[in-house]
């Protein structure tokens, strides 16, 4: 069996990471997650943050990383995610004012993605669901992103909840950019009319398919992300790796 490490975006403990950003992370570690999706470093400099990271045998998997940065300051973002050992930065959140401005964002990623492939690097992009409106050609946002980027300078972080959210089969898009695909956000959506965010295996979302569909297309991680939650963090971080150990044996440690 194909063995697709879990880690956390640390986005869904943004709070508890304010309080006590040392503690948090080994409450991640104790949980059972693999890694971490970084989203801000806690005040550490990342030759420390390595090193605690080391110390609770997380890894960093990948970095949100705002679009200015990438773009104004990319090299020393690739130079610190080196030194935290992660492969990945994402653009995780891009507000278009027009049509335009996509294809600038096109222009943009194509530009920072060769940088990061020269690095040994890979760049990521990170929907929502206001990506999958149409165009003025038919296509959607996030379709002409991908069809108007390479594999080699752009991949893939597909938010299966944000997808179902625009009324798209989140099976479709992992099929349609297999060997593209390293790193998804796991979510779960309420069954009633809020569609609000769900600990994993209570909602609509059909992850049984998705996790299974992983193993086909090359995933390297699976990453659970909670924007809000109606539990604390912790305790709906804990509902969605029970789930995760139910599907995936290899995460039993008992």
């Amino acid at each position: 069996m194909q063995h697709i490490p879990v880690a956390v975006q640390m986005y869904t403990l943004r709070k508890e990471a304010e309080r006590d950003f040392a503690g948090t992370l080994q409450r991640v570690a104790e949980l059972g997650f693999a890694g971490v999706e970084l989203a801000g470093y806690g005040g550490l400099t990342t030759k420390d943050l390595r090193q605690l990271l080391d110390q609770l045998g997380l890894k960093a998997v990948s970095s949100h990383i705002p679009l200015d940065e990438i773009k104004h300051n990319l090299m020393q973002v690739i130079k610190d995610q080196k030194t935290l050992g992660s492969q990945y930065v994402v653009c995780p959140y891009f507000e278009p004012n027009g049509e335009e401005d996509y294809q600038k964002l096109i222009n943009t990623l194509r530009q920072a993605g060769e940088v990061c492939r020269q690095e040994g690097m890979t760049l990521c992009y990170h929907n929502h669901d206001f990506e999958l409106e149409k165009l003025s050609d038919h296509r959607s946002a996030l379709q002409t992103i991908f069809e108007e980027t390479e594999a080699q300078q752009l991949q893939t972080e597909f938010d299966v909840y944000w997808l179902q959210k625009a009324g798209e089969d989140p099976l479709d898009w992992l099929e349609n950019y297999k060997g593209r695909t390293p790193l998804v956000h796991l979510k779960d959506m309420t069954t009633d009319e809020a569609q609000f965010f769900a600990e994993l295996g209570t909602g609509e979302v059909d992850l049984d398919s998705i996790l299974e569909k992983g193993k086909a297309i090359d995933v390297k991680w699976w990453i659970v992300e909670q924007d809000e939650s109606r539990k604390t963090p912790f305790e709906s971080l804990e509902i969605s790796m029970e789930y995760l150990k139910t599907k995936l044996p290899y995460l039993r440690t008992d």
